[in-house]
C-alpha cells in the first residue's frame, strides 16, 4: 500500500478506523476510535513526524496514518462557488 501525500489545507475523509487514535496536541492522548466516524471529513492540518497526519474534525483534532484518510475531491465545493 503506498502512503499518499497531502498538503495542509487539503480535505480529507476517514475511510477506516485505527485501533485507536491520538490527539494532534503537544502531548498526544490515545483516544478511543468512535471519537471519529467512518466517512468524516476533515482539514489536514500538517505533517507529524512517523508518518503521521495532523487532522482537524469536528470533535477535534488527531494524528492519522495515511492509510485511514483519502482526498476529497474538490469538484463539488469548487462547482457551488460558481
Amino acid at each position: 500500500m503506498t502512503n499518499q501525500e497531502f498538503s495542509v489545507g487539503d480535505i480529507v475523509r476517514v475511510v477506516a478506523l485505527p485501533p485507536y487514535v491520538k490527539t494532534a496536541e503537544p502531548m498526544p492522548m490515545l483516544r478511543s476510535p468512535n471519537v471519529i466516524q467512518i466517512g468524516e471529513e476533515g482539514v489536514i492540518l500538517d505533517r507529524r513526524p512517523g508518518g503521521y497526519w495532523g487532522v482537524r474534525f469536528t470533535k477535534g483534532a488527531y494524528l492519522m496514518e495515511s492509510q485511514y484518510i483519502e482526498a476529497v475531491s474538490q469538484y463539488s465545493e469548487d462547482a457551488e462557488m460558481n
